[in-house]
């Protein structure tokens, strides 16, 4: 039996205010979100891989921000929901959506909030880049469980917690390279790939793969590896 979901705000005021200061960024590919927009390709066709054929698919993105992953999935021909909490990346996306005619239904909403009301209506979930940022993750998790249908599919990436992940992710990518602006991430936030593990068993769902994610800045090329010292991704599925 998996832990019941309790609606909450499951967010930290801080990293609201962070990524809607540079909301208005969010499809300049040349911008801080550079590497996401290098990475998304990558992300949406492991999402394929998953759903097998994602056409008419019903799929709620977790933590969409300005609607990279979900414009992505709708392109492909799923049934697209991204719910965020940070409303200015949601009028982002909301806008861009408008722009593109691209079909995706967003929602200010909380994942557990969410999950009380749509639970079990979903092929598959994605929750991409954002657990380091809730201060309650395994909380997310269980909601991405009561949101997907029996049989249905969840991806989940983040980052490792480790002296490696630190050197890379904090002090390469934000004070080195300047990838990414200063404290965008905190390492104490890391999630280690045994803890998200763990949440997403007692969620209830069944881990099929852990991919490393390899990044590299200069060419702008993403891969998987079989190295999940620092972004790593686990695919799960909801038996029944």
């Amino acid at each position: 039996m998996t832990a019941p979901i309790i609606p909450l705000r499951n967010a930290d005021p801080a990293e609201l205010a962070k990524f809607s200061a540079l909301a208005h960024r969010w499809w300049d590919a040349t911008s801080e979100f550079k590497p996401l927009h290098d990475i998304n390709p990558l992300r949406i066709d492991y999402a394929k891989k998953l759903a097998g054929n994602i056409v008419g698919q019903k799929v709620c993105d977790v933590g969409c921000g300005g609607g990279l992953v979900s414009e992505g999935l709708s392109t492909c021909g799923a049934v697209v929901t991204g719910i965020d909490l940070a409303e200015k990346a949601l009028g982002v996306a909301k806008l861009h959506a408008l722009e593109t005619g691209a079909k995706v239904e967003y929602v200010t909403t909380s994942a557990e909030d969410f999950a009380q009301q749509r639970a079990g209506i979903y092929d598959g979930v994605t929750c991409l880049e954002m657990l380091e940022h809730v201060p309650d993750p395994a909380s997310v998790v269980r909601a991405v469980g009561a949101l997907l249908k029996p049989g249905g599919w969840a991806m989940f990436s983040t980052i490792n917690r480790n002296p490696k992940a630190y050197v890379m992710a904090v002090l390469g990518a934000e004070y080195v390279l300047r990838l990414l602006p200063r404290g965008t991430h905190e390492y104490e936030k890391f999630i280690k790939p045994s803890e998200l593990s763990a949440h997403i068993r007692a969620a209830g769902l069944t881990i099929v793969e852990i991919k490393g994610m390899g990044y590299n800045p200069f060419t702008g090329v993403a891969k998987f590896t079989g190295d999940p010292s620092v972004n790593y991704m686990i695919a799960a599925r909801k038996e029944g």
